[in-house]
């Protein structure tokens, strides 16, 4: 199994005193920095467009950590597709791809907010026609060669030209992710790409059947499902103890849903609420690293999935803190996992996905 991290590169007062921008970008370079040096495959950064996050432009922050690292795939987690120019999606990542030496990944999404909807011009009612439209067109030019696209509701004509770069990975690997709509397993499934699910909260066997839906459904349009990646997120937090770890990690993810839950309408939950979700039927990875490795190879048996990456900091924690949860997830909770599941390439094959609509 692949192991990794993701963050949403949080800046908020959770942790104490709010950094500059400057400041959190640093600390992030370093944490992706260290997280290749204990040996984690990947590193997926989230695109958002708020006044509590850093990342609206993450593949120029992957892009520096190109410089930085040697060996860790670098993703974004995810990009906002559907409010993105496919064609300069596929230019960045082709770019960051040979800064890299063969290293990025493009992990694309509809978005769990909403911010660069009316940001870039688009309409909310159009959230599912412009994903799947701009996936559509992505998918023509990750292709190569002259890209004859007719255009659609929501994308302009390519009058067979060539886009460049040209990356060095021959297609740029695309994961779709996911937060439970069947649907979006069933478009991913029919495109034949990797499948990353985001498991956030509730009981993380409910999704058994979902990841079944992607199996199946893969299988009757004609892909190799066995060939096709699952990837499964989740928040936690890693400390010497469990007790350390809740404790480190409470006050920055309480405040963090909470803060987002004002926003939805969700009821704040409480500390004995966090605790069950870090149970081993819950979702939450937090724990000491034997705790960590227990529930990865729990869940595994559940789903059979072929990647795994935790969000440290769900709200800002202490960067000392998050520096330590990276290193015991790389050297404690990486060799117990590649002992018991060695891991396997989970890079998307180069197969040629249909282009006329799910």
């Amino acid at each position: 199994m692949q192991l990794g991290l993701y963050s949403f590169a949080e800046n908020t007062a959770d942790g104490g005193v709010v950094q500059t921008p400057a400041e959190r970008l640093k600390d992030l370079l370093e944490e992706i920095e260290l997280a290749d040096q204990v040996g984690l495959h990947f590193y997926g950064l989230g695109e958002h467009h708020r006044p509590d996050f850093v990342a609206s432009a993450p593949v120029t922050i992957l892009a520096a950590a190109a410089a930085r690292t040697k060996s860790i795939r670098l993703s974004t987690a995810v990009t906002v597709l559907s409010s993105d120019d496919p064609i300069r999606v596929y230019q960045q990542f082709s770019t960051l791809d040979l800064l890299s030496n063969g290293r990025a990944e493009i992990m694309a999404g509809r978005g769990s907010f909403i911010e660069s909807f009316p940001l870039f011009g688009h309409d909310l009612n159009d959230y599912d026609s412009l994903f799947e439209e701009k996936l559509e067109e992505l998918l023509a030019i990750r292709k190569g060669g002259k890209v004859n696209w007719p255009g659609s509701t929501h994308t302009k004509p390519i009058p067979g030209l060539e886009i460049y770069p040209r990356p060095i990975q021959q297609p740029l690997p695309l994961w779709i992710a996911v937060g439970g709509t069947p649907n979006s397993v069933v478009r991913a499934a029919y495109y034949g790409l990797p499948l990353m699910i985001a498991i956030i909260g509730g009981q993380p066997q409910q999704f058994r059947p979902l990841v079944q839906l992607y199996r199946d459904s893969a299988t009757k349009v004609g892909h190799d499902a066995g060939g096709l990646p699952v990837g499964i997120s989740s928040h936690g937090f890693i400390a010497d103890t469990s007790r350390a770890a809740l404790d480190i990690a409470f006050p920055a993810h309480h405040a963090a849903m909470a803060r987002i839950g004002r926003e939805r309408g969700w009821r704040p939950g409480g500390r004995d609420e966090f605790e069950a979700g870090a149970r081993p039927e819950g979702a939450y990875f937090i724990g000491s690293p034997q705790q960590i490795v227990d529930k990865i190879l729990m869940q595994h048996e559940w789903f059979g999935h072929e990647r795994f990456g935790l969000q440290l900091s769900v709200g800002t924690l202490p960067h000392d803190k998050v520096m330590h949860a990276i290193e015991l997830f790389g050297t404690v909770v990486k060799p117990a996992i590649d002992k018991a599941l060695p891991a396997a390439n989970t890079a998307p094959k180069a197969a040629e996905p249909a282009l006329n609509g799910a």
